[in-house]
């Protein structure tokens, strides 16, 4: 059964898509960018600064759904440059320091509001 899930302390979609859909025990979570929930601007201070934010967005979805980052089964890394492969991949190691999930990571032309990094995941109770 569909269960759409939103949190508001992440960012509302900017498009005709959920935050979250949760089906059984199985959460997709939408990619998530650098936006800060409360002021809806970009934080695109320092590639860092842009992936802190980004996991801490997903972190608050995965709340609203009673699950953490140790729920999650499978992330999806979309960059705008592959340079920036080492920094993004230090942030998001801090949030998956045992058992870490299945992942790909990939550059692509351009993000949406033109952001360097968009990260999406799959969780499961």
């Amino acid at each position: 059964m569909k269960q759409i899930i939103n949190s508001k302390n992440a960012p509302a979609p900017i498009g005709p898509y959920s935050q979250a859909v949760q089906n059984g025990n199985t959460l997709y979570v939408s990619g998530q960018i650098a936006l800060d929930p409360i002021s809806g601007e970009l934080n695109l201070s320092s590639i860092n600064a842009e992936t802190e934010l980004v996991m801490k967005n997903l972190g608050e979805v995965l709340k609203a759904a009673n699950m953490t980052y140790e729920n999650v089964l499978k992330c999806s890394i979309f960059l705008s440059d592959m340079n920036d492969f080492s920094e993004v991949n230090g942030v998001y190691g801090k949030y998956f320091t045992t058992n870490p999930p299945a992942r790909e990571t990939v550059a692509v032309k351009t993000l949406p509001k033109n952001v360097n990094v968009e990260i999406s995941c799959i969780a499961a109770l």
